[in-house]
């Protein structure tokens, strides 16, 4: 089969969005790299792909919250000038209030949210920038605009992937390089059980399938846009959110504070 589309790597992909997203990619023409931590669910899903893409799959079993591991997905993607495609997916959530959630499982989740997904970035853009074409594509959530939602780590660190995507697509404008940020909402993956709140004690109204997310998502890439959200039927809300957003910039930073606060100079 051809290999015009190139590889694409995603990250926590043994299950739930990473896994439909290696469905999806493959059949779109990419070859894959698969990274987790479940070497066993990852090597499922290869296979699954392969059987019905016949597209080239490889594993790579990483837990991206340990230093050696992290590092060697990095190399992986500095290295290797093949990789047309970053899909930042591999993340943890957190359901619980501050006072009834643990800081260290806190701590753990911004390296995974966080700091791997800045690194794996880190580690792929030179190349991209080099040869004037890649995508990445960062998972984020509505938390990242609703952190009143769940737990408030988690929602800090979505916060983060929009912040930085956001800043991302601005500093690669004119590169060839394209940045998308994807903002699921509730969807039925192990996300929920694992962050302390199971799928089925959620109104099902509000719970969309993975499958339909990331089609979704790919609509939204396939279309241009830099920020989406496949649960938001209203996308002008957005549009006027984020026009709010811009009006502010270029007025942030004076050297006098607002006459509403009634300091004199």
């Amino acid at each position: 089969m051809s290999d015009t589309m190139g590889t694409a790597v995603v990250t926590g992909a043994s299950s739930g969005i990473g896994a439909v997203y290696a469905d999806r990619l493959a059949e779109r023409g990419y070859d894959l790299v698969l990274v987790a931590r479940n070497a066993d669910k990852l090597a499922q899903v290869a296979d699954r792909v392969r059987a019905n893409t016949g597209r080239k799959v490889d594993v790579m079993p990483a837990d991206l919250a340990n230093a050696s591991d992290l590092a060697r997905v990095e190399a992986f993607l500095s290295e290797t000038p093949d990789v047309t495609l970053l899909v930042n997916n591999a993340g943890l959530g957190g359901a619980l209030k501050l006072l009834d959630s643990d800081v260290d499982q806190m701590t753990s989740l911004i390296s995974l949210n966080v700091t791997a997904l800045t690194r794996l970035t880190y580690a792929i853009v030179p190349g991209f920038v080099a040869r004037g074409a890649g995508t990445i594509i960062n998972i984020a959530s509505i938390v990242a605009i609703n952190p009143e939602t769940l737990n408030g780590v988690y929602g800090g660190s979505k916060a983060f992937v929009l912040a930085f995507s956001q800043n991302l697509r601005h500093e690669l404008a004119g590169t060839g390089v394209r940045v998308q940020v994807v903002l699921p909402g509730a969807t039925a993956t192990e996300f929920w059980a694992i962050a302390g709140r199971p799928v089925e004690q959620l109104p099902s109204a509000i719970v969309m399938r993975s499958e339909d997310l990331v089609d979704a998502a790919l609509a939204g890439l396939d279309r241009g846009e830099f920020a989406t959200i496949p649960s938001l039927q209203d996308g002008g809300l957005f549009d006027a959110y984020e026009a709010a957003r811009q009006a502010m910039i270029g007025k942030l930073s004076n050297a006098r504070p607002a006459s509403r606060y009634r300091v004199t100079a």
